[in-house]
């Protein structure tokens, strides 16, 4: 979850400057200090489960350490493609707070219920633009329709299951990767329908998983080696 939201936290300020207009160059630099400042969370609480300090765990691993979905990692691209992908994935991320808030391991659902209200405004933001491209102009959608094709099976690797997953959901940590995929595909489903786009046919779905295991796309090292570039000038440095 916090290698999900460093990556995508970074690729959302790579459209600082750039947005189409300055309220989108805004929004998504907004989004991207949300998502960095809830990673930060996650990795403190790893830290306190005897990680390292969240720093050395963010700047100082290579890709096969990273267990981000390969979804995040991916170049924007143009907007419509930035747009589906933060729409689909903060659509989940949502849906998977609300989820952790109740967790049994209660400092996760402390910080699940802190962040709830940024999520809030990401998925009310993400569901403003996907109608509005969605059904604005036939080259609009044509274009919002090819991202969500183009990015669909990517997306279903965010529910790539871990290894523990059964021992997370008897002991009510997490209820599972299937039970969120269910209810995302319940929330996106008549977003997307108001938007006239329209899911990929089920039987044509291959979700792209190996991201939580460390199996990566050529584009996460060298974002990582950017993304680190200042922390590795002087690593004892304080901020």
């Amino acid at each position: 979850m916090a290698d999900d939201l460093l990556i995508l936290g970074h690729r959302n300020s790579e459209w600082t400057g750039l947005g189409p207009i300055l309220e989108e160059d805004i929004a998504f630099s907004s989004m991207a200090q949300d998502k960095i400042g809830q990673a930060q969370a996650l990795y403190q609480l790893l830290h306190e489960l005897g990680e390292q300090e969240p720093d050395t765990v963010a700047f100082t691993r290579n890709a096969n350490q990273f267990h981000n979905s390969q979804f995040v990692e991916l170049p924007n691209g143009e907007y419509d493609f930035s747009t589906i992908r933060h729409f689909l994935f903060d659509t989940a991320d949502q849906l998977r707070f609300d989820m952790l808030a109740n967790s049994s391991y209660e400092p996760l659902a402390k910080v699940a219920r802190k962040v709830k209200g940024e999520l809030k405004y990401h998925v009310f933001h993400a569901n403003t633009w996907i109608t509005k491209m969605g059904a604005a102009t036939e080259e609009s959608h044509i274009r919002m329709q090819h991202a969500l094709n183009e990015a669909w099976d990517y997306a279903l690797g965010m529910f790539e299951a871990s290894e523990h997953e059964q021992q997370l959901i008897s002991e009510k940590v997490f209820e599972g990767e299937a039970e969120l995929k269910k209810r995302w595909l319940g929330i996106i489903s008549p977003v997307l329908t108001k938007a006239t786009l329209t899911i990929p046919i089920e039987s044509t779905w291959q979700p792209i998983y190996g991201g939580r295991k460390g199996m990566h796309t050529e584009h996460l090292q060298p974002l990582l080696d950017e993304m680190s570039e200042v922390f590795k000038i002087d690593p004892t440095a304080e901020w």
